[in-house]
């Protein structure tokens, strides 16, 4: 077997689909290992090889990262949770020095996607619309008497992921209650309208938008996409091909968009597989043949809007058994 596109996929956790969609395109080309630091992460299961690894907080997290990567001889390495992405980020060049390419964009754009405010003034500042957002409450209680912000809004964690902490206001005295409670915070406009994600691929090698596939979100559940139906609109695939140009992302990007009176407006920005990436691939797009392509030193063909829509994914529970060995 040509182990050179062996692929490391880090946190799997749930997201099983992930770990298949990699052995169906890496099948007799490489394997794919997988790690988490529970034992009860399903996706393990799917892989060729799997690792349970300290939690990402412990000391000496990363040389356990690294040296499986240099006793699997690991082409690539992803990870599918927030916080590890800046991990991957900031010691891209210890995993290149072993031969391993890190498929993330650099630090400063990792950063970015995960301080939510910082994400706001880079949106304003580059021309592009977004949803109003106030780390300042009396600027927020100016603009709400002046009439350019209404209630509700949400209060969340500046740096945070999976809709944790988020809450619904209705008004004043609760935002002083979160406030007093709770630090880091930021008070965001409430969207009417509908809600879209797009997943992208920027060409590792060519820095190109090649992959963008866009669907309207019909319902969430925990932060992820949980039923949606893929949508066509040449408009809002020229606004993500100037945004994610302009940001200077790499590799696989999941954004969070809101249509309000014709209007589109960027929201949010997970530099990684979204939880809804899987209906981007049932419907054609192959992020992961084209990482496979980029790993091996080649470009991928641009499948920009190269699917059908009106085509819905509906996520349903399954499970894993497993006997412990």
């Amino acid at each position: 077997m040509n182990e050179d596109s062996n692929i490391l996929i880090l946190s799997c956790g749930t997201r099983n689909k992930i770990v298949q969609y990699f052995k169906k395109e890496l099948y007799g080309r490489g394997i794919v290992v997988a790690a988490d630091c529970s034992e009860f992460a399903p996706a393990l299961y799917e892989a060729d090889k799997q690792f349970i690894v300290p939690q990402m907080s412990d000391e000496g997290y990363l040389d356990v990262i690294l040296s499986i990567c240099k006793e699997n001889s690991i082409k690539a390495v992803l990870s599918l949770i927030d916080p590890e992405l800046s991990l991957l980020a900031k010691n891209k060049q210890s995993f290149l020095d072993i031969g391993t390419i890190p498929i993330v964009s650099d630090f400063e754009e990792v950063e970015l996607c995960f301080d939510k405010y910082k994400m706001f003034e880079f949106l304003v500042q580059n021309g592009f619309q977004t949803v109003k957002s106030y780390i300042d409450k009396e600027k927020f209680y100016n603009d709400i008497e002046n009439g350019n912000i209404n209630y509700p809004v949400f209060v969340k964690p500046v740096t945070g992921s999976a809709s944790i902490n988020i809450s619904k206001v209705n008004s004043k005295e609760e935002i002083e209650l979160l406030f007093s409670r709770f630090n880091n915070l930021m008070i965001q406009e409430f969207m009417q309208g509908a809600e879209y994600g797009a997943d992208v691929y920027v060409d590792m090698i060519s820095g190109k938008p090649i992959a963008i596939f866009i669907k309207e979100k019909i319902k969430m559940r925990a932060g992820e996409t949980d039923k949606s139906v893929s949508i066509k609109d040449k408009q809002l695939s020229e606004l993500i091909i100037n945004f994610v140009k302009k940001a200077g992302f790499k590799g696989i990007i999941d954004i969070d968009i809101f249509k309000t009176n014709d209007e589109y407006y960027i929201s949010e920005v997970n530099p990684r597989f979204g939880g809804g990436y899987p209906h981007a691939y049932e419907c054609g797009i192959n992020v992961p043949k084209m990482i496979i392509n980029n790993i091996n030193g080649d470009t991928s063909e641009g499948v920009i809007d190269q699917y059908d829509e009106g085509i819905y994914m509906m996520k349903f529970n399954e499970i894993k058994i497993h006997k412990k060995q």
